[in-house]
Protein backbone atom coordinates (compact mmCIF):
# COMPACT_ATOMS: atom_id res chain seq x y z
CA UNK A 1 0.00 0.00 0.00
CA UNK A 2 1.18 3.52 -0.79
CA UNK A 3 2.44 5.17 2.43
CA UNK A 4 1.46 8.81 2.75
CA UNK A 5 2.29 11.40 5.42
CA UNK A 6 0.55 14.71 6.05
CA UNK A 7 1.76 17.58 8.23
CA UNK A 8 -1.42 19.42 9.12
CA UNK A 9 -0.92 23.07 8.23
CA UNK A 10 -3.27 24.41 10.89
CA UNK A 11 -1.29 22.72 13.63
CA UNK A 12 2.04 23.84 12.21
CA UNK A 13 0.82 27.42 11.98
CA UNK A 14 -0.31 27.28 15.59
CA UNK A 15 3.18 26.23 16.67
CA UNK A 16 4.94 28.94 14.65
CA UNK A 17 2.59 31.58 16.04
CA UNK A 18 3.43 30.88 19.70
CA UNK A 19 4.62 34.02 21.49
CA UNK A 20 8.26 34.24 22.49
CA UNK A 21 8.86 32.90 25.99
CA UNK A 22 5.63 30.89 26.02
CA UNK A 23 7.43 27.68 26.95
CA UNK A 24 8.04 24.53 24.94
CA UNK A 25 5.70 23.85 22.04
CA UNK A 26 3.24 21.00 22.36
CA UNK A 27 4.69 17.96 20.57
CA UNK A 28 2.68 16.92 17.52
CA UNK A 29 0.11 14.18 17.77
CA UNK A 30 0.98 11.18 15.60
CA UNK A 31 -2.24 10.09 13.93
CA UNK A 32 -2.49 6.89 11.94
CA UNK A 33 -5.18 5.66 9.62
CA UNK A 34 -5.62 3.24 6.74
CA UNK A 35 -6.42 3.65 3.06
CA UNK A 36 -10.21 3.63 3.38
CA UNK A 37 -11.86 5.48 0.47
CA UNK A 38 -13.94 7.63 0.72
CA UNK A 39 -13.04 8.17 4.40
CA UNK A 40 -9.28 8.32 3.78
CA UNK A 41 -7.65 8.64 0.34
CA UNK A 42 -3.96 7.77 0.07
CA UNK A 43 -3.52 9.16 -3.45
CA UNK A 44 -4.61 12.31 -5.25
CA UNK A 45 -5.17 15.89 -4.07
CA UNK A 46 -8.11 15.15 -1.75
CA UNK A 47 -7.59 13.52 1.63
CA UNK A 48 -10.96 11.84 2.26
CA UNK A 49 -14.08 12.73 4.25
CA UNK A 50 -13.03 11.67 7.75
CA UNK A 51 -9.45 12.78 7.17
CA UNK A 52 -10.81 16.28 6.47
CA UNK A 53 -13.03 16.10 9.57
CA UNK A 54 -10.00 15.23 11.73
CA UNK A 55 -7.96 18.01 10.08
CA UNK A 56 -10.67 20.53 10.94
CA UNK A 57 -10.90 19.28 14.53
CA UNK A 58 -7.16 19.73 15.01
CA UNK A 59 -7.23 23.16 13.38
CA UNK A 60 -9.91 24.32 15.81
CA UNK A 61 -7.97 22.92 18.74
CA UNK A 62 -4.69 24.53 17.53
CA UNK A 63 -3.09 21.11 17.91
CA UNK A 64 -0.06 20.24 15.73
CA UNK A 65 -0.28 16.79 14.20
CA UNK A 66 1.07 14.44 11.58
CA UNK A 67 -1.20 11.97 9.84
CA UNK A 68 0.22 8.79 8.35
CA UNK A 69 -1.59 6.27 6.14
CA UNK A 70 -0.49 2.73 7.02
CA UNK A 71 -1.80 -0.83 6.84
CA UNK A 72 -4.74 -0.82 9.25
CA UNK A 73 -3.43 -3.43 11.70
CA UNK A 74 -0.13 -1.56 12.07
CA UNK A 75 -1.98 1.71 12.64
CA UNK A 76 -3.83 0.09 15.55
CA UNK A 77 -0.71 -1.41 17.11
CA UNK A 78 1.24 1.86 17.01
CA UNK A 79 -1.57 3.74 18.73
CA UNK A 80 -1.61 1.32 21.66
CA UNK A 81 2.18 1.27 22.04
CA UNK A 82 3.34 4.86 21.40
CA UNK A 83 2.48 7.97 23.44
CA UNK A 84 0.57 10.91 22.00
CA UNK A 85 -0.84 8.77 19.22
CA UNK A 86 -4.29 8.48 17.71
CA UNK A 87 -6.06 6.39 15.09
CA UNK A 88 -9.21 6.79 13.01
CA UNK A 89 -11.84 5.70 12.11
CA UNK A 90 -11.99 3.18 14.96
CA UNK A 91 -15.13 1.29 15.92
CA UNK A 92 -15.93 1.65 19.61
CA UNK A 93 -16.73 -1.83 20.88
CA UNK A 94 -16.49 -3.42 24.32
CA UNK A 95 -13.24 -5.28 23.59
CA UNK A 96 -11.48 -1.98 22.85
CA UNK A 97 -13.05 0.21 25.53
CA UNK A 98 -10.10 0.32 27.93
CA UNK A 99 -7.35 0.30 25.27
CA UNK A 100 -7.93 3.84 23.96
CA UNK A 101 -8.99 7.32 25.02
CA UNK A 102 -12.11 8.01 22.96
CA UNK A 103 -11.69 11.54 21.63
CA UNK A 104 -14.42 12.33 19.09
CA UNK A 105 -17.30 10.59 17.33
CA UNK A 106 -16.72 10.62 13.58
CA UNK A 107 -19.28 8.56 11.66
CA UNK A 108 -22.04 6.01 12.09
CA UNK A 109 -20.83 3.03 10.05
CA UNK A 110 -23.17 0.55 8.37
CA UNK A 111 -21.80 -2.87 7.42
CA UNK A 112 -22.99 -4.81 4.37
CA UNK A 113 -22.09 -7.85 2.28
CA UNK A 114 -20.67 -7.28 -1.20
CA UNK A 115 -21.11 -10.09 -3.74
CA UNK A 116 -20.15 -10.57 -7.38
CA UNK A 117 -21.49 -14.09 -7.96
CA UNK A 118 -25.02 -14.47 -6.53
CA UNK A 119 -24.82 -18.23 -7.02
CA UNK A 120 -22.16 -18.30 -4.29
CA UNK A 121 -23.79 -15.87 -1.83
CA UNK A 122 -27.42 -14.72 -1.76
CA UNK A 123 -27.48 -11.14 -0.43
CA UNK A 124 -31.23 -11.42 0.18
CA UNK A 125 -30.70 -14.29 2.64
CA UNK A 126 -27.34 -13.81 4.39
CA UNK A 127 -28.45 -15.87 7.40
CA UNK A 128 -28.41 -18.94 5.13
CA UNK A 129 -24.88 -18.20 3.90
CA UNK A 130 -22.95 -18.91 7.11
CA UNK A 131 -20.82 -21.65 5.56
CA UNK A 132 -19.52 -19.27 2.88
CA UNK A 133 -16.07 -17.64 2.89
CA UNK A 134 -16.22 -14.01 4.02
CA UNK A 135 -13.51 -11.42 3.38
CA UNK A 136 -12.97 -8.59 5.87
CA UNK A 137 -10.31 -6.05 6.83
CA UNK A 138 -7.57 -7.39 9.10
CA UNK A 139 -8.01 -6.08 12.64
CA UNK A 140 -11.67 -5.12 12.13
CA UNK A 141 -13.84 -5.26 15.24
CA UNK A 142 -16.57 -6.73 13.02
CA UNK A 143 -14.69 -10.03 12.83
CA UNK A 144 -16.15 -10.80 16.25
CA UNK A 145 -19.60 -9.77 15.04
CA UNK A 146 -19.37 -12.18 12.10
CA UNK A 147 -18.28 -14.98 14.43
CA UNK A 148 -21.17 -14.25 16.79
CA UNK A 149 -23.56 -14.40 13.83
CA UNK A 150 -22.23 -17.86 12.98
CA UNK A 151 -19.97 -17.23 9.98
CA UNK A 152 -17.23 -19.83 10.26
CA UNK A 153 -14.75 -19.09 7.45
CA UNK A 154 -13.36 -15.56 7.70
CA UNK A 155 -10.50 -14.41 5.46
CA UNK A 156 -8.65 -11.26 6.54
CA UNK A 157 -7.19 -8.74 4.08
CA UNK A 158 -4.91 -5.75 4.57
CA UNK A 159 -7.07 -3.19 2.74
CA UNK A 160 -10.41 -2.73 0.96
CA UNK A 161 -8.55 -3.11 -2.34
CA UNK A 162 -7.20 -6.47 -1.22
CA UNK A 163 -10.69 -7.53 -0.13
CA UNK A 164 -11.87 -6.75 -3.65
CA UNK A 165 -9.03 -8.78 -5.17
CA UNK A 166 -9.98 -11.74 -2.99
CA UNK A 167 -13.59 -11.45 -4.17
CA UNK A 168 -12.67 -11.18 -7.85
CA UNK A 169 -10.19 -14.03 -7.56
CA UNK A 170 -12.71 -16.38 -5.97
CA UNK A 171 -10.82 -16.61 -2.66
CA UNK A 172 -13.95 -15.42 -0.83
CA UNK A 173 -17.65 -15.62 -1.66
CA UNK A 174 -18.53 -12.22 -0.18
CA UNK A 175 -16.86 -9.24 1.45
CA UNK A 176 -18.19 -7.73 4.68
CA UNK A 177 -17.40 -4.05 4.86
CA UNK A 178 -18.57 -0.54 5.62
CA UNK A 179 -21.26 0.47 3.12
CA UNK A 180 -19.64 3.71 1.92
CA UNK A 181 -16.28 1.97 1.40
CA UNK A 182 -17.94 -0.92 -0.43
CA UNK A 183 -19.91 1.37 -2.74
CA UNK A 184 -16.87 3.54 -3.43
CA UNK A 185 -14.84 0.46 -4.41
CA UNK A 186 -17.57 -0.76 -6.76
CA UNK A 187 -18.12 2.69 -8.30
CA UNK A 188 -14.51 2.78 -9.54
CA UNK A 189 -15.07 -0.31 -11.70
CA UNK A 190 -16.40 -0.53 -15.26
CA UNK A 191 -18.27 -3.75 -14.35
CA UNK A 192 -19.99 -2.21 -11.30
CA UNK A 193 -23.41 -3.45 -12.44
CA UNK A 194 -22.21 -7.02 -11.83
CA UNK A 195 -22.02 -6.51 -8.04
CA UNK A 196 -24.74 -6.85 -5.42
CA UNK A 197 -24.85 -5.25 -1.97
CA UNK A 198 -26.93 -6.49 0.96
CA UNK A 199 -28.99 -4.45 3.36
CA UNK A 200 -26.99 -3.27 6.42
CA UNK A 201 -26.27 -6.15 8.79
CA UNK A 202 -24.62 -4.18 11.61
CA UNK A 203 -24.05 -0.57 12.63
CA UNK A 204 -21.27 0.80 14.81
CA UNK A 205 -19.99 4.25 15.79
CA UNK A 206 -16.49 5.10 14.58
CA UNK A 207 -14.24 7.45 16.54
CA UNK A 208 -10.97 9.28 16.61
CA UNK A 209 -9.30 7.25 19.37
CA UNK A 210 -6.14 8.21 21.21
CA UNK A 211 -3.47 6.57 23.31
CA UNK A 212 -4.21 6.48 27.03
CA UNK A 213 -1.89 9.39 27.85
CA UNK A 214 -4.61 11.67 26.47
CA UNK A 215 -6.59 12.85 29.50
CA UNK A 216 -10.36 12.97 30.04
CA UNK A 217 -10.02 16.75 29.73
CA UNK A 218 -8.42 16.28 26.29
CA UNK A 219 -11.33 14.08 25.27
CA UNK A 220 -13.82 16.74 26.37
CA UNK A 221 -12.01 19.35 24.26
CA UNK A 222 -12.18 17.12 21.18
CA UNK A 223 -15.84 16.31 21.73
CA UNK A 224 -16.71 19.99 22.25
CA UNK A 225 -14.96 20.88 18.99
CA UNK A 226 -16.84 18.09 17.22
CA UNK A 227 -20.16 19.34 18.56
CA UNK A 228 -19.35 22.84 17.30
CA UNK A 229 -18.48 21.47 13.84
CA UNK A 230 -21.81 19.67 13.74
CA UNK A 231 -23.78 22.69 14.94
CA UNK A 232 -22.29 25.11 12.40
CA UNK A 233 -22.74 22.73 9.46
CA UNK A 234 -19.05 22.09 8.77
CA UNK A 235 -19.29 18.37 9.47
CA UNK A 236 -22.23 17.82 7.09
CA UNK A 237 -20.58 19.98 4.41
CA UNK A 238 -17.40 17.89 4.47
CA UNK A 239 -19.36 14.64 4.21
CA UNK A 240 -21.50 15.96 1.34
CA UNK A 241 -18.31 16.66 -0.59
CA UNK A 242 -17.81 12.89 -0.75
CA UNK A 243 -21.43 11.93 -1.34
CA UNK A 244 -22.01 10.99 2.31
CA UNK A 245 -24.64 11.96 4.85
CA UNK A 246 -24.22 12.17 8.65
Amino acid sequence: MHRRRFLLAGGAAAVSARPEGAGPATPPVHIRTGSLPPFVLDQGPRHGALHEVVEELLRRLHMPAQVEVLPWKRALVLTTTEPRSAVFPLSRVASRETEFRWLARLYRERYVFLVRDPARFDVSAPARMKARRIGIMRGSSLIGTLEELGYRTIVEANSPAECMRYLLGGMVDAVFGEAAIVRWSVAQRADRAAFQVSEPQATVQSWLAGSLDFTPADARRFETAMQAMTADGTYARILRGYGLTP
